[in-house]
């Protein structure tokens, strides 16, 4: 079956993952640069889904939800969801043993703030995930087909397994010294299997509905 996603979603995904990849092998980023811009793209991922909650027009198996149904479902994502990007920011940050970034409880403000090569690379994957909600969400009817409950739970799956393994090769990047060339292939490596998961998603969305 077609992926049927927007190539400009597409290609906005493989560019802005390449933003990394320009800085690993052009200005030297380190690890700790990387899976910082990934976290914080983690945070992106959960505030744009609070949108596609509120704007799910799906049915499940009780009917299509009220506007308060909706905004409850949001509520609680939030939270939930924001639990967990915390705890995941806090981990990254022992993770790569920065003083800067664990001094002072910084906010992602802060962390954002202190480097501007994460503002650069984070910025390139908000262009990225915004285009997929405008072309593929909206400009494609998804938002029409999944209910808002079943939008809720599915950046889970995605969030979960790449970011856990990103997690993994930087632990294992950390320890080989963090030589220049697995720093590269770690990026490589997300840019394909982020790919891979967003045109998965695309065939979710285009089946007849999300089941709950």
């Amino acid at each position: 079956m077609p992926s049927r996603s927007s190539p400009i979603a597409i290609v906005l995904l493989v560019a802005a993952n390449l933003v990394p990849l320009g800085g690993v092998l052009i200005f030297d980023w380190d690890v700790r640069t990387v899976l910082v811009m990934y976290w914080l793209e983690n945070g992106i991922v959960g505030a744009l889904n609070v949108v596609r909650i509120l704007a799910a027009q799906g049915h499940d198996q009780s009917g299509q939800a009220s506007a308060a149904a909706k905004v409850g479902l949001a509520a609680f994502f939030t939270v939930h969801y924001g639990i967990f990007w915390v705890v995941h920011g806090v981990f990254v940050m022992v993770l790569t043993n920065s003083g800067g970034l664990l001094g002072g409880f910084q906010t992602p403000l802060d962390v954002v703030a202190a480097d501007p090569q994460i503002l650069l690379g984070a910025l390139a994957l908000l262009a990225s995930h915004l285009a997929s909600l405008l072309f593929n969400y909206f400009g494609r009817g998804e938002y029409k087909r999944v209910s808002p409950a079943s939008q809720m739970f599915l950046p889970y799956v995605r969030v979960f397994v790449l970011h856990f393994t990103i997690v993994l090769g930087g632990f294992l990047v950390i320890g080989l010294g963090q030589p220049a060339g697995l720093v590269a292939l770690l990026v490589l490596f997300k840019t394909v299997f982020d790919l891979g998961l967003h045109l998965v998603e695309r065939r979710r969305y285009q089946a007849a509905g999300v089941a709950v």
